[in-house]
């Protein structure tokens, strides 16, 4: 191993030992606890028949009633053909149906079916019950901490600028 390698492991080592954070330890974290949260989360939702991410598209549908597929994608941070695959899987299953837009024909709006509202109650439970273990532990100012910084990160990476009263909050941490 060449002089460069071994300084480059030495460095690394000091680091960790004194616990500064690397250029991916963040991404790595937060990309793990989002892998964790959503295998729990379909874990709990299984006996509802539905997978994580259909979840949010149920719960947005039953807010707001009749949603067009482009307005679901761009509440939910999706693109359309994503989209169009999950009301698709959420058809079959019977939880949700299109119609013609009862404004402009030319539009299709995806309402909840009676099944779909039947449904509602296990979803929010399996929402509640993952997150309960997720955030055991912390106290009720460690979350809302967390939610500012993640809400912060997650503006920084769409490009869009956190409120004001929010970055500064989060700044003050």
């Amino acid at each position: 191993m060449g002089k460069k390698k071994k300084d480059e492991k030495k460095d690394k080592a000091r680091k960790k030992a004194h616990g500064q954070v690397g250029p991916a330890d963040v991404s790595a974290a937060i990309v793990q606890a989002a892998r964790s949260i959503r295998t729990v989360l379909s874990r709990n939702l299984l006996s509802s028949g539905l997978y994580a991410g259909q979840d949010g598209v149920m719960l947005a549908l039953a807010a707001n009633g009749g949603l067009t597929p482009g307005a679901l994608a761009a509440r939910l941070g999706v693109k359309a053909p994503t989209m169009t695959r999950t009301i698709g899987r959420l058809e079959a299953q019977g939880f949700v149906e299109r119609k013609p837009d009862d404004i402009d024909g030319r539009l299709t709006v995806v309402q909840l079916t009676q099944a779909g509202r039947d449904t509602l109650g296990l979803i929010t439970e399996a929402c509640s019950v993952s997150e309960q273990q997720a955030l055991d532990g912390l106290t009720d100012k460690e979350v809302r901490t967390l939610l500012k910084l993640l809400r912060t990160v997650d503006g920084n990476l769409r490009g869009t600028a956190a409120p004001a009263g929010e970055k500064a909050v989060a700044e003050e941490i």
